[in-house]
């Protein structure tokens, strides 16, 4: 009966990945380990993406996919490759408002150090400035251009040495119209904090491609604390919803499928996500993807993992991912997997002793061929 209830309402426990569409996984990933210390690997699969057809040119596509993880906490990345065709990169250089996810976040609790790691292999788009909230950060460019905010947030999973990030933070995301926005990342999502709402000419984004011009910046903060079993992992996060006003911005993904080089999705871990569906309908941000509803109607397998996974549209079409995660490997090598919805209380944090198992899965860049 407790679970029946828990399950009847929705808990967002945090941001799960960032979705990276690359050229080749392994190339990539090499860079993300020794540079973004994300040498976990949750999961790995190659697979046929079936449920995508909205945003795939209506045809099923052939995927290599893994979900890497950074053990400092925070959300991971899931490093994606179109296995059938090349992926498109975009055909203009993106800019600072553009319609999309224009740069991920990634939390630093010493930014001058991951600045000082930074600088020996990625492009450094500025030096460490002052947001409009006061905190230290910086711009990069990844070897596959990527752009990535390094944010000052103290919070740690885990204490690791040599590590000056943790994962996922969040994302830089273009809009229209930030109002609009906000209805979903502040009435869905639950980010309820408006850290700064401000119009202007920023001085800290003068280096980024584009960030000359004139925008509109809201930084948003939840400030419940998240619950769900890897609450204590993800972490805090927030979204910047960043509004051109001086020229009408792209779309990022104009004329490119999910899946093509950049940021593909932001992906949240949720709880009781049939509520999660019906108040998405009532707000105007229907499922437009659902792995429960499959034209031959067999059930959605994540591979090493098993789960239920969702996909909306912000009112600019960027697109957010939700995943209910059922069944996950701990120690996969001792075949250690734990079925989330046999316990007691779905919404309680799992103890951090048997998330940080999850550190036994970690892999180094010379393995990945």
């Amino acid at each position: 009966m407790a679970r029946k209830k828990i399950l009847d309402r929705k808990m967002i426990s945090g941001i799960q990945q960032i979705g990276v569409g690359v050229r080749n996984i392994y190339e990539a990933w090499k860079w993300y380990i020794p540079n973004f210390g994300m040498d976990i690997r949750m999961f790995e699969d190659k697979a046929t993406a079936e449920y995508m057809l909205p945003y795939t040119d209506g045809q099923p596509r052939e995927r290599h996919a893994a979900l890497a993880l950074n053990m400092n906490g925070g959300g991971g990345f899931e490093i994606w490759q179109h296995t059938e065709r090349i992926p498109v990169a975009p055909a203009f250089e993106l800019k600072m408002g553009d319609l999309g996810i224009f740069a991920g976040k990634i939390k630093s609790p010493i930014v001058q150090a991951a600045y000082d790691h930074l600088s020996k292999n990625a492009e450094i788009l500025t030096g460490i400035v002052k947001d409009p909230a006061g905190r230290d950060n910086f711009y990069v460019k990844d070897p596959f251009n990527n752009i990535w905010q390094i944010v000052e947030e103290g919070s740690r999973f885990m204490k690791l040495n040599g590590k000056s990030t943790g994962g996922s933070y969040g994302a830089v995301i273009g809009t229209t119209n930030p109002e609009r926005a906000i209805k979903l990342y502040s009435g869905v999502l639950g980010y309820d904090i408006v850290v700064y709402d401000k119009e202007g000419v920023f001085e800290d984004l003068k280096s980024i491609p584009g960030g000359e011009g004139k925008f509109r910046r809201v930084l948003l903060q939840h400030s419940e604390t998240r619950g769900g079993p890897f609450a204590h992992l993800f972490g805090p996060t927030e979204i910047e919803l960043v509004q051109a006003l001086d020229r009408q911005p792209e779309k990022i993904f104009k004329n490119r499928i999910w899946g093509d080089l950049g940021f593909i999705h932001l992906c949240f871990d949720v709880l009781g996500m049939k509520a999660l569906k019906e108040e998405c309908g009532k707000e105007g941000f229907p499922f437009t993807v659902d792995s429960d509803v499959h034209p031959t109607g067999k059930p959605f397998d994540m591979g090493e993992a098993a789960g239920h996974f969702a996909y909306v549209e912000d009112p600019d079409g960027t697109l957010i991912e939700f995943v209910e995660t059922h069944k996950i490997p701990i120690v996969k090598n001792l075949g250690w997997y734990i079925d989330l919805w046999k316990r007691k209380d779905v919404t309680k944090p799992l103890p951090n002793w048997l998330v940080k198992m999850i550190r036994f899965m970690k892999v180094k860049p010379h393995t990945l061929q």
